[in-house]
C-alpha cells in the first residue's frame, strides 16, 4: 500500500499519513508517550483523554507497552454510552481491555457512568470526578463518525449546541442521539480543547470524506468541524486508507 494523498483540510493541522493502521497506531502512540512523559516531568502527573469505538483498538495496545510512569498518569473518557462497565458498547470496557493492562494498569482510571442513576443525576459528580484529572490533559485522542460527530456530540442532538459553546462552563453534558443507539455523556467542546494537543484518528475513504467535509462545514452540522477550525490547541490528524 502507499501513502495517501494529503486530506483537504486547514493549514493549522497536522496530518500524518501512512499507508497502513500498524503505521498509524505506532506514530499515534510516540506522539502521545511524547506528551504523557512531558507531563509527567513537568507537574508529576500525566492525563489522557480517549474515545471508544473500533479504531483506536491498536493505538491503545501499542500504548500499553510503553515505559511511562503509569502510577502517575490519569487516564478518562471523551465520551460513554450509558451501560453497564461490563457491556460490549462500554468505552469504559474498551480502554479497561486494551489500554489499562499489564504496567499500565497501575494508571488511574476516572469513569464517566453510573447506571444506576441517569445521565442527568450523575453530571454533577461526574464533573466533580473529572475535576481530578490534571489539565490541560496532556493529549485529547478523538475519532469522527460518518456524520460528522466526535466524542458524543452529534448533529441534530439537543444538548450539541450548549455541548458546543466553549463560553458555557460546564466540561461535561448528556446526550441522546437522534439516530445512534444509548444514551451518552460527554465532554464539552471547552473541556476537550483544555488540552496540550488533540489527535484524531481515522481510516478509510468515508471518514476522509466525512472529515474533509466538516472542515468546510458548520460546527453545529458537523461537530468535529469546531476542532479543525481552531488554532489555540494543536490538533493532529492521523490517516490510512
Amino acid at each position: 500500500m502507499t501513502v495517501p494523498a494529503p486530506l483537504q483540510l486547514p493549514a493549522s493541522v497536522r496530518q500524518h499519513l501512512f499507508a497502513s493502521g500498524a503505521e498509524t497506531a505506532q506514530a499515534l502512540t510516540a506522539l502521545v508517550a511524547g506528551s504523557l512523559r512531558r507531563g509527567v516531568s513537568e507537574r508529576g502527573a500525566g492525563s489522557l483523554i480517549v474515545s471508544g469505538g473500533r479504531s483506536p483498538t491498536a493505538f491503545f495496545e501499542a500504548l500499553s507497552v510503553q515505559a511511562l510512569a503509569w502510577d502517575k498518569i490519569v487516564v478518562s473518557l471523551a465520551d460513554d454510552r450509558w451501560v453497564a462497565a461490563d457491556d460490549a458498547d462500554s468505552n469504559e470496557n474498551l480502554v479497561r481491555r486494551h489500554l489499562l493492562r499489564g504496567a499500565a494498569a497501575a494508571a488511574r482510571f476516572v469513569p464517566l457512568v453510573d447506571v444506576g442513576v441517569t445521565p442527568e443525576q450523575h453530571l454533577a459528580a461526574a464533573e466533580q470526578a473529572l475535576a481530578t484529572v490534571p489539565h490541560p490533559y496532556d493529549a485529547v485522542l478523538l475519532g469522527v463518525g460518518d456524520d460528522g460527530h466526535t466524542a458524543s456530540m452529534f448533529p441534530g442532538a439537543d444538548a450539541t449546541p450548549a455541548a458546543l459553546d466553549v463560553r458555557r462552563p460546564q466540561r461535561l453534558a448528556a446526550v441522546t442521539p437522534k439516530d445512534a443507539p444509548h444514551r451518552r455523556i460527554s465532554l464539552t467542546l471547552r473541556a476537550l480543547l483544555d488540552a496540550r494537543l488533540v489527535a484524531i484518528l481515522i481510516a478509510g475513504e468515508g471518514k476522509r470524506a466525512a472529515i474533509e467535509l466538516a472542515a468546510r462545514s458548520m460546527p453545529e452540522q458537523h461537530p468535529i468541524a469546531a476542532f479543525l477550525q481552531q488554532d489555540a490547541v494543536p490538533v493532529h490528524v492521523f490517516f490510512s486508507p
